[in-house]
């Protein structure tokens, strides 16, 4: 239970106070005059103060203003005279919770103290979820100044309070996801629903039924009606991540709701209409996989409306130091360790790395370094990094079976592999690590060359 410090010089009021707050079963400390409280408070503990205005030495005003001045968190409610009111009225203007007047009664005495501690207990409530609310905004800072980053968070802001649908394409880790939630808050609809939808990672036989709903006894399993994505983003915001892993037949369904705003649960026979606002994202080249059959030109075509393309971290290295000191003070928040600074070296050494996992692999990478800092400075050392420098190729780097004759690149094997190893090593050494710009120079798709990459 709750644990109540009394003041009062009146040792039977003290006393009747003590007793009636007893016997609602609360915890109390009592004690004669504010010196006295002033101690007791110090050795915390304590939920609510009850206090005498009129207090031999300190008052019970000075009282108020005393813990105040020394940052003791804690209501009071001061007790004053029937010919006193206007002390309660001082007390309250200087911060006591609420008053009593003399004489006390137990009821009178129950209900301020159980006003008193809700209130106190919502406060404390409320701490928490702002310090929550500061968690989530803090994990959703989007950081970046570089003119190419800029021109992101223009369009950005240029598209959200319409209610056209957004396209972000870009290579994954880039940070898609963060910006759809950026759009989100940035438009009317910032304090609706905001419902992401990972396309990539929800079971083939549950998609239709995650995105529309299902009615009870749809299929095995469906035990009671259920509401799919879209019914839950209504007035929001519906996420469709990694938009070009959905299958051919349910893109026609998702077309039919996107144009429509309606559509019908899994089992069910009557439409249900919405007002979502769409965000889809991919890491792939839409318009390359709708020429390779894999995706609706129709739905490309809804989707397309307002196409933003959300650059490689390779594209703003000037956002590296920025972005590295956000992640610096991010991870040493999370593992409990002193703030970091990120050493001038170790931020060279992060601007000229590839960075193909992109801010997801940034991240990562200061994450690592911080919980290894003890000193409180990351220094080039302790960056771990992975393959895909950008300085160019040279002579001394190229790979043993082949090698340049007057700008031509002459191959010493017939090894398919190995052949295709050094022509994709080559088209990303003339594209500066560009894997878009090698792609073509290849003749391949971006996501052809990625996997090659990724499972040579």
């Amino acid at each position: 239970m709750p644990k109540i410090l009394c003041i009062d010089d009146d040792p039977g009021v003290l006393a009747a106070t003590e007793e009636m707050l007893e016997d609602v079963g609360y915890e109390v400390a009592a004690v004669r005059n504010a010196e006295a409280g002033l101690a007791v408070l110090g050795r915390g503990g304590i939920d609510l103060v009850i206090t005498d205005y009129r207090l031999p030495g300190m008052s019970g005003l000075e009282f108020l203003e005393q813990i105040q001045e020394e940052g003791i968190d804690v209501p009071v409610v001061v007790v004053t005279g029937y010919a006193t009111i206007d002390h309660a009225v001082t007390s309250i203007k200087a911060g006591a919770i609420d008053y009593l007047t003399k004489p006390v009664r137990q009821g009178q005495l129950e209900v301020v103290v159980s006003q008193a501690l809700e209130l106190v207990r919502l406060r404390r409530q409320n701490e928490v979820l702002r310090s929550e609310v500061s968690k989530l905004s803090a994990e959703r800072t989007v950081v970046g100044d570089s003119p190419v980053f800029r021109r992101v968070l223009d369009a950005l802001g240029t598209a959200a309070p319409t209610k056209a649908t957004v396209l972000l394409h870009g290579e994954s880790g880039t940070g898609k996801e963060l910006l759809a939630r950026m759009i989100h808050d940035l438009s009317g609809r910032g304090d609706e629903a905001f419902i992401s939808v990972n396309c990539a990672a929800m079971p083939e036989h549950l998609v239709e039924s995650m995105l529309f709903g299902h009615e009870k006894g749809a299929f095995t399993g469906a035990t009671k009606r259920t509401a799919g994505a879209f019914e839950r983003a209504n007035h929001g915001t519906l996420l469709l991540d990694e938009i070009s892993e959905m299958r051919l037949d349910l893109q026609a369904k998702l077309l039919r709701a996107l144009q429509e705003q309606e559509f019908e649960r899994v089992g069910g026979v009557s439409p249900i209409r919405v007002d979502a606002r769409v965000i889809a994202t991919t890491n792939r080249d839409l318009q390359e996989e709708v020429d390779a059959g894999r995706f609706r030109a129709d739905l490309f075509y809804r989707l397309n409306v307002l196409p933003i393309r959300v650059p490689p971290l390779r594209e703003r290295v000037d956002d590296v130091p920025a972005l590295a000191s956000f992640f610096a003070k991010k991870a040493a928040a999370e593992h409990d360790r002193p703030q970091v600074v990120v050493a001038a070296e170790a931020i060279e050494k992060l601007q000229r790395h590839a960075w193909p996992g992109n801010v997801r692999e940034l991240a990562h990478a200061v994450e690592r370094a911080v919980i290894f800092a003890a000193d409180g400075r990351v220094t080039a050392d302790m960056i771990s990094l992975g393959e895909g420098s950008l300085l160019p190729l040279d002579e001394s780097t190229r790979p043993p079976d082949a090698h340049l004759n007057d700008g031509a690149l002459v191959l010493a094997t017939l090894d398919a592999t190995e052949v295709q190893a050094i022509l994709i090593d080559d088209a990303l050494q003339k594209t500066d690590g560009n894997r878009t710009q090698a792609a073509k120079l290849l003749g391949m798709s971006v996501r052809t060359l990625r996997n090659k990459l990724n499972n040579p």
